[in-house]
């Protein structure tokens, strides 16, 4: 038999600890039944390993209890016979060296932020030490194929399917045929290096790797912190008696990551001073949140958010990055609606970042995936029929002059060339859910989509704006339009979109004209809008953020983690 590699040693010991479960295996065995993950069944009656034996236990197995299993059983069976039904793993009576690859790839699965028990490994580990016992042969043979090709579908494409746990995921699953790329891996005679180039290759992947590890080693070492109770607002230079408790939470960030701002002296005093003020600022931008030194709910919420939750989150992130197509292109934006943020990436890296706005929680922004082909400058604002009837048709009804100080008009219908119709002829107050009216904004400075919108197809008539209301970038939680996302820097984001030295100088005389004009793309740029709250800035840095829309929590119901 070939021996385990060092390093799963000790994954070995901790798993053979668990007498009572390899009991139950044993029983199973003599059953002459062994089962994997995902109930498939592999009756044990052959002492020999061979082609015919392989494709008449093949022919065998029981009918599969769901339809994961029916495509488990048929990926397992086209890749034996896209192989001549040669065993792969135990040939000559013995173990192939290529097993031990397989088993250490398996027993890393908890590094991408899945579950190795998911892949059978313990059941590997049983059989492998059973090598001598010729009828285990065929289920160490098939195991290892049904969990490798397992594995190898949820790295690239991810385990989960993500419109069943997401409903509000619209990007197409890259599709991914397990059993012919495992073949082609064995084939090349470089199986580890086919196996490791599965996961995704992005940076935001790497590092949320990493800080996944970084977060378990806390745990191992037992690093806890007292959770901060609720409180007030604490405001620079009050006092209270939780300060002391925030105090020691930013002391043992400091030994963590070593930030600077984060070395305060040691003090029980319960004044919020300067020090402490300066380290929560730079605690807040590295969580998202306006660093203004206020210590609120967002900013508590972040600082008792424990490694475990934090392992979860980057668990759910990791896994929704697998859901991506594996190329996003060379230049694209990337737009994080839980974490309301943008990233202009080229070649790998964060050349422009800004702070978003997106839709209120009855009003969520869905995840999908477009190209922009225009941009719009002094755009109208056509309004939407449920903005019109349950934003504005109200405050019209308290202010009859409202309309008219907004440079609202009102139309019969969509044909806008017709005369706008005379607010003061409607009786506003008669109006309901019937409301019969078409609301269109002209440009100018109270236009709620400012100065550029950015144009790409989708079924959800969502686009990128401008917006008049700056000081709502300021809030932590900016979920305040109607889906549509609003952009902090749109003159800068035109000139990464238009990618031209003179774009931005160019579109501001345009602006300045006031008329209203479309701009084409040269090149229709990839757009991707999905829900992380976990993500990374251009310094590399791990952010964590809320849950605005629960997406997490239904994931990780789905995953069982």
């Amino acid at each position: 038999m070939s021996s385990l590699p060092g390093e799963l040693e000790g994954i070995s010991r901790f798993f053979y600890s668990s007498i009572g479960s390899i009991v139950t295996k044993i029983r199973a065995l003599q059953m002459g039944l062994f089962a994997i993950g995902v109930g498939i069944f592999f009756p044990a009656i052959a002492d020999t390993i061979n082609a015919q034996s392989l494709r008449h236990r093949l022919d065998r197995i029981s009918l599969p209890s769901s339809n994961n299993d029916d495509f488990a059983l048929a990926t397992l069976k086209r890749f034996y016979a896209m192989h001549d039904y040669q065993p792969v793993w135990v040939q000559e009576d013995k173990l192939a060296p290529i097993h031990d690859i397989v088993i250490a790839f398996i027993a890393n699965a908890e590094q991408e932020g899945l579950d190795n028990q998911d892949y059978a490994l313990e059941e590997l580990l049983y059989l492998r030490e059973q090598i001598h016992t010729k009828p285990l042969w065929l289920e160490l043979e098939l195991q290892t194929t049904q969990a490798l090709l397992l594995l190898t579908r949820d790295l690239r494409r991810g385990r989960l399917t993500a419109a069943e746990v997401d409903p509000d995921w619209h990007i197409k699953q890259p599709d991914f045929d397990a059993a012919a790329y495992l073949q082609q891996a064995i084939a090349s005679g470089d199986l580890k290096a086919s196996l490791e180039s599965l996961p995704p290759t992005t940076k935001i992947y790497q590092l949320m790797k990493q800080a996944l590890a970084h977060y378990r080693k806390q745990i191992t070492q037992g690093n806890h912190w007292a959770s901060i109770p609720e409180t007030p607002l604490i405001r620079p230079n009050m006092s209270h008696p939780a300060i002391p408790l925030i105090r020691k939470r930013i002391a043992h960030d400091f030994v963590q990551y070593g930030y600077p701002e984060y070395d305060l002296p040691f003090s029980n005093d319960q004044k919020y001073d300067a020090h402490l003020v300066d380290a929560i600022k730079a605690f807040q931008e590295r969580n998202g949140l306006n660093a203004d030194g206020i210590i609120g709910k967002n900013t508590r919420d972040a600082l008792n958010r424990t490694p475990e939750q934090k392992i979860q989150q980057l668990r759910v992130n990791m896994e929704r990055l697998r859901w991506l197509p594996r190329e996003l292109g060379d230049r694209y934006l990337l737009v994080n609606i839980a974490g309301f943020q943008l990233a202009a990436i080229e070649q790998g890296q964060h050349v422009l970042t800004m702070r978003i706005i997106v839709g209120r929680d009855y009003r969520s922004t869905p995840s999908f995936d477009s190209r922009i082909s225009h941009l719009v400058l002094n755009p109208y604002w056509n309004i939407p029929h449920s903005i019109a009837t349950k934003d504005l048709l109200p405050k019209q009804q308290a202010n009859p002059t409202y309309f008219a100080s907004q440079s609202i008009k009102i139309y019969s219908n969509h044909d806008y060339q017709t005369d706008a119709l005379d607010p003061d002829s409607i009786d506003w107050q008669t109006l309901g859910k019937r409301f019969p009216y078409v609301l269109r904004q002209d440009p100018g400075a109270k236009n709620a989509l400012g100065t550029i919108k950015f144009m790409f197809p989708n079924p959800f008539s969502i686009y990128l704006h401008d917006t008049p209301s700056k000081q709502l970038f300021r809030k932590d939680i900016r979920t305040f339009s109607s889906g549509c996302i609003r952009l902090e820097k749109p003159l800068q984001l035109a000139g990464f979109v238009l990618n031209e030295p003179a774009a931005v100088t160019d579109l501001v005389a345009k602006i300045e004209t006031g008329k209203t004009t479309t701009v084409h793309l040269p090149k229709r740029l990839p757009i991707y809008l999905i829900y992380l709250t976990t993500w990374i800035d251009d310094q590399n840095n791990v952010y964590f953020s809320s849950d605005i829309y629960g997406r997490d929590k239904r994931v990780l119901k789905h995953a069982r983690w």
